[in-house]
């Protein structure tokens, strides 16, 4: 009992130390499945006998110049959102009370004390500013990230030789490390694959329909499609609202249906189809992990919920004492 209660108040404090060293756990985290997903671009440029040095130079300039390319973008295009976000309630405000009009007129139903009630544009408005800003604060710690990625990749090779040596020490623990790089790898280059396909595709059909921001909404699209689940359906309602406020209703509605066909495309057919059997996390434990990482490390802990978690059931399974905790996050019992 005193045993279960020491480990029970470790945990809590390991928790809430993590959770108040999010601003450098955070980027810290970003950079290692960066790196994982970089490093064998690394290991193919010495196959082709380009120098080891040169080829990180290489990497390090490609992933520096991504990082500050999409932070410049998103802090520019956050600043633009800020400054027309009073045009846009303004005009929502006026589309609701002429719903309002038109449905009390020619339907006799009043909706003014009932769904308007519940929906609170200013506070709609102010959490989707907020999420913007959330969000848009992750990529433009890109310098932290950046220098921690450099670092990282600078020592990859180093790391792998330890793994190794370790390894002839403990076989189980090359087992171990193989399968968590290469399950981790499989699921981050699906999920960018997949996210960068969602941007794009959003992005012409904002611009079809003259949406402003458009390069934003695209980024956010691809940015939130790594949080499972719910990340979709977060990235489209800035987006929806802003149609709705420049554009007309048919419109919306059009955008509306493209976003749902979009993400279920992608969502629910594509990406599972190319990750096989998944990670082996079952959908209640994706989402649990999604609320209690979001708990933790604020929205950064949203995107790593998936890798954090898997990475944590792969080490739960690897100890008989607590492989009966892997069971019960996997999707399977054996």
């Amino acid at each position: 009992m005193r045993y279960n209660l020491v480990a029970i108040a470790s945990f809590v404090i390991i928790i809430g130390g993590l959770s108040l060293a999010s601003s450098i756990v955070v980027p810290f985290l970003l950079a290692v499945f960066i790196a994982i997903i970089a490093f064998p671009a690394l290991e193919l440029m010495s196959k082709v006998h380009i120098n080891r040095f040169f080829a990180f130079i290489i990497l390090i300039g490609i992933c520096g110049s991504g990082l500050w390319v999409l932070g410049n973008v998103i802090a520019t295009a956050l600043l633009g959102f800020s400054a027309d976000l009073p045009l846009y309630k303004a005009k929502i405000d006026i589309f609701m009370d002429n719903l309002v009009i038109y449905l009390k007129t020619n339907a006799n139903i009043d909706i003014s004390n009932n769904i308007l009630s519940f929906i609170n544009i200013d506070k709609l408005l102010a959490t989707t500013s907020n999420l913007l800003v959330q969000t848009g604060g992750i990529v433009t710690q890109s310098f932290l990230v950046f220098l921690l990625l450099a670092f990282i990749l600078f020592e990859a090779q180093i790391f792998k030789d330890k793994v190794e040596y370790f390894a002839s020490k403990n076989p189980i623990a090359l087992d171990i490390a193989s399968t968590f790089i290469s399950n981790l790898k499989h699921y981050l280059a699906i999920k960018t694959v997949s996210s960068i396909a969602t941007g794009v595709i959003v992005w012409g059909f904002l611009i079809f329909f003259d949406v402003p921001h458009a390069s934003l909404w695209a980024i956010l699209a691809c940015i939130l499609n790594y949080i499972p689940t719910i990340g979709s359906i977060i990235a489209a309602v800035p987006a929806i609202l802003v149609s709705l406020a420049v554009n007309d209703l048919s419109a919306t509605l059009w955008l509306t249906l493209i976003y749902l066909v979009v993400n279920i495309a992608i969502g629910n057919f594509i990406e599972p189809r190319f990750l096989g059997k998944g990670l082996g996390i079952s959908t209640l434990v994706v989402i649990l992990s999604l609320l209690f990482w979001g708990f933790v490390f604020g929205i950064g802990g949203m995107f790593l919920a998936v890798p954090l978690t898997m990475s944590i059931k792969i080490a739960l399974d690897a100890n008989p004492n607590t492989k009966f905790i892997s069971i019960l996050l996997s999707n399977k019992v054996k």
